[in-house]
């Protein structure tokens, strides 16, 4: 059986003006893919260090997999973003409008930590070793 050798996320988003203003733009995702090639994108998808992140638009509500992408329920997703300082980044990201779920805490296994529900409502995990 052949075995996956990559795996990405890729989130559905109401506006990519506010979610690339998020990921591209405070948190440093380099775009390295963008569709269609020319104009404003339907979908991208950004790089961070080895891992990528898709960010697509729901248009209207069709997708490939025929299946609803709004309204989610519950706790669907949830991503970790190794920052170089939480409480830096948190700040910037406040600066957006976007939401806190939890503030800064130094954690117990050596990790300052914070959560941001990003414009979508996605919970987004900022994380940085302990100084």
């Amino acid at each position: 059986m052949p075995r996956a050798h990559r795996i990405m996320a890729m989130l559905s988003v109401g506006n990519l003006t506010r979610s690339r203003a998020m990921y591209e733009a405070v948190l440093g995702g380099e775009k390295v893919y963008q569709f269609p090639p020319e104009g404003e994108p339907a979908f991208l998808t950004l790089r961070f260090g080895t891992t990528e992140l898709g960010l697509g638009v729901l248009g209207d509500g069709t997708a490939l997999h025929g299946r609803p992408l709004r309204p989610a329920t519950g706790h669907r997703i949830e991503l970790c973003l190794d920052v170089e300082d939480v409480d830096v980044a948190l700040g910037e990201l406040q600066g957006l409008g976007l939401v806190v779920a939890m503030a800064t805490v130094d954690q117990p296994w050596g990790e300052r930590a914070a959560y941001v529900e990003d414009p979508d409502g996605n919970l987004v995990m900022l994380v940085a070793p302990t100084k």
